[in-house]
């Protein structure tokens, strides 16, 4: 039996797809291992751009996605809506593959990521600064983006960020 690639060769109008779709991403579907038993798990999370491109999130500590981030931070993130119409897998939706780091807070990194976090989601000016809510900043190792039928990239980090991008 031969086995075929399914991925095609990663190409500015792969890289632009991606990127387009973690910047207009406002929530995502994140997937973790939960520490007590390691099972998978998704939640649905917030989303919006670090200044650097990748993807980043404020959440609660109280939320159980947190402890299994904090005890396991290899993570997935699905992003990409169907349209109104048609077949939803016929829509872009790219898979991260990340690690999760918490941001430490009162640190400059710490605010240089509520500015940009704020300026792209007002609306959580209302708790942001509550005292169980942290900054997770996704380091993708690599990603999946697929286009529609027959229309698959294997994506490496620098495909995605933002002062990578070429186009």
């Amino acid at each position: 039996m031969t086995e075929t690639n399914p991925f095609r060769a990663v190409d500015d109008h792969a890289r632009k797809l991606a990127y387009d779709l973690i910047a207009s991403a406002t929530f995502g579907a994140l997937a973790v291992n939960r520490p007590d038993t390691g099972l998978p798990s998704v939640s649905r999370i917030a989303l919006a751009m670090a200044p650097d491109g990748l993807p980043m999130t404020l959440i609660s500590a109280l939320a159980d996605h947190t402890r299994a981030l904090t005890a396991y931070p290899n993570c997935a993130i699905l992003v990409g809506e169907p349209g109104d119409t048609g077949d939803p897998l016929t829509h872009p939706r790219l898979t991260l593959h990340a690690q999760a780091g918490f941001v430490v807070p009162g640190t400059p990194e710490h605010f240089d990521l509520r500015n940009s976090y704020l300026s792209q989601r007002p609306k959580a000016k209302l708790y942001v600064d509550f005292s169980d809510f942290r900054f997770v900043r996704f380091a993708v190792t690599d990603a999946l983006l697929n286009g529609g039928f027959g229309k698959a990239w294997r994506l490496a980090p620098e495909d995605i960020r933002a002062d990578q991008r070429t186009t």
